[in-house]
């Protein structure tokens, strides 16, 4: 009955993570869902991560990639990472090294406010917040505000 158990999960986190990639925390919190047997989800998880089929670096760096290019910043990003359960060494290098933040914030920008920035301090103040909601910093916002090619 054991054994049986084991595959019928197995085979549900296969089939979730066919779909997209998960991180560990995800596709325990989807098997928590579904079974009770908490030994056995851990070891169907084990075997997922020996057979590298379930990869928190490799989640993390296509997370990354994915919420960059819908135009969210490296803070929110970063947040994100945390609540999928990727330790925070990760999530750091991995956003470290990913380039170009600034002209991610000016293109959410130019899409967001078609008129570019503001002259009148309080349009031009939720314009910033715009972006800091989006999780970009204070220098990815100057820049925007700065930058001469809007």
């Amino acid at each position: 009955m054991s054994e049986d158990l084991h595959n019928l999960i197995y085979n549900k986190a296969l089939d979730l993570i066919s779909r997209r990639e998960h991180s560990q925390k995800e596709i325990k919190n989807k098997l928590h869902i579904r079974y009770e047997d908490t030994e056995l989800i851990e070891s169907v998880i084990n075997k997922l991560i020996s057979n590298n089929l379930v990869n928190n670096h490799r989640f993390a760096e296509l997370y990354v990639l994915n919420r960059k290019r819908k135009g969210f910043g490296p803070k929110k990003i970063f947040y994100e990472l945390l609540d999928k359960g990727i330790n925070d060494s990760i999530s750091n290098k991995i956003i470290a090294n990913e380039e170009d933040w600034e002209s991610v914030a000016i293109k959410i920008f130019n899409k967001k406010f078609k008129d570019g920035p503001s002259s009148d301090i309080k349009t031009k103040n939720k314009q910033k917040a715009f972006l800091q909601n989006r999780g970009f910093s204070f220098k990815e916002i100057e820049s925007v505000f700065a930058n001469d090619m809007l």
